[in-house]
């Protein structure tokens, strides 16, 4: 029986635990059929448990970076020894562990080799500074042993095969897959023009360029003509306090804090123009969700915001270091001139790419 070993030991929570989940799932109908072992190599397996597959717990790994490193590079080759033959190791979390195996691959998770950080990052999160310059070495480190790395956009395929010098033939695309939402009608009766940006507080999110147009749209036309929400309290960590602290007199800015996925969606509902200005994104998952109720969208002019946003109908870019940009596309809309959204042509992405599991792990193992 041929044995596909899983490496996923710092996947705990959001979208990269949800990626784990949906891989194991998929390998767990898989190992039914009997022509495959799996194993996961896993922080702790109630995370991610799905049936015929063997769990591996490794919780210590995440204690410090000396224990990743130790993990990754000692223990998993000591695991692949014991776990002969191995056709496939697969590592979920962007590095590439030293192992035994006839094929191994990368699923390369961030984007933030991309992120161009500023030294007021190191003020709110030095840790997203230092994980920027890590992943770039991290990426690099045993890169060779890889036959295959996959990405989820083609914008990443791109970058990374610039940034490590490797044909884009090596990176398999394979775009998150889209849950279907029923789009709900739009019954809340509004006197002003309604702005969105659902994110998390992170300071590469770059909440204050909208929290600066905002500032200087009202002072322009005035109050009680728009509104824009924030999916942040003001409370969550510095940068949010800073936020707060810094725009909350705003009156046409609202921070309404977390919201539900079922809150989220009706909130699409009432969205007269979602705005996103993150510097930096691997996909941008609010801009496809919001796209489908073929509303305005306006969007930082960066390239995974422009891959993210194709097949959509009303949508603008604008530079997310200009908030005097993004304020006047704010006006216009607010004015009622559409004029200058535009529709985004679907993109073909060239081979090899893959749009589930099935086809993934088929192309893999073959």
């Amino acid at each position: 029986m041929k044995t596909v070993v899983v490496s996923a030991v710092n996947l705990r929570k959001g979208g990269t635990l949800t990626i784990l989940r949906n891989c194991l799932e998929y390998l767990s109908g898989l190992a039914v059929k009997g022509d495959y072992r799996i194993v996961a190599l896993v922080h702790k397996k109630e995370l991610a448990y799905y049936s015929h597959i063997e769990y591996i717990e490794i919780p210590w790994a995440m204690r410090n970076w000396g224990l990743r490193l130790w993990c990754e590079y000692v223990t998993m080759y000591s695991i692949s020894q014991k776990l002969q033959p191995v056709c496939l190791w697969l590592s979920l979390h962007d590095t590439t562990p030293r192992v035994k195996a006839e094929k191994q691959a990368v699923y390369c998770q961030t984007s933030f080799p991309f992120l161009h950080w500023k030294w007021q990052d190191l003020r709110f999160d030095y840790k997203i500074v230092l994980f920027a310059l890590f992943t770039k070495f991290a990426y690099r480190v045993n890169m060779k042993r890889n036959f295959m790395f996959i990405v989820q956009a083609r914008w990443l395929r791109v970058g990374f095969s610039h940034l490590f010098c490797l044909p884009e033939e090596k990176f398999i695309v394979s775009p998150p897959k889209q849950k279907k939402e029923a789009v709900r009608e739009n019954i809340y009766k509004r006197k002003c023009y309604l702005f969105l940006f659902a994110s998390t507080p992170d300071c590469h999110k770059n909440f204050e360029l909208i929290c600066k147009a905002t500032e200087r749209l009202e002072k322009e036309i005035g109050k009680n003509k728009f509104q824009v929400l924030l999916s942040i309290s003001g409370k969550e960590n510095r940068y949010a306090r800073w936020l707060y602290h810094q725009w909350n007199n705003v009156d046409s800015l609202k921070f309404v804090g977390f919201m539900s996925r079922e809150k989220l969606y009706g909130t699409y509902a009432q969205t007269d123009c979602l705005v996103f200005p993150s510097r930096v994104e691997t996909w941008g998952l609010p801009i496809s969700e919001f796209a489908a109720f073929d509303k305005p969208m306006l969007l930082a002019d960066l390239p995974y915001a422009h891959e993210t946003a194709a097949g959509s109908k009303l949508t603008a870019f604008f530079n997310p270091e200009d908030e005097n940009e993004l304020k006047e596309q704010m006006k216009r809309l607010v004015n009622g001139d559409t004029s200058f959204l535009k529709p985004i042509p679907d993109l073909a992405i060239e081979k090899p790419v893959t749009r589930n599991w099935a086809e993934l792990f088929d192309l893999l193992l073959k």
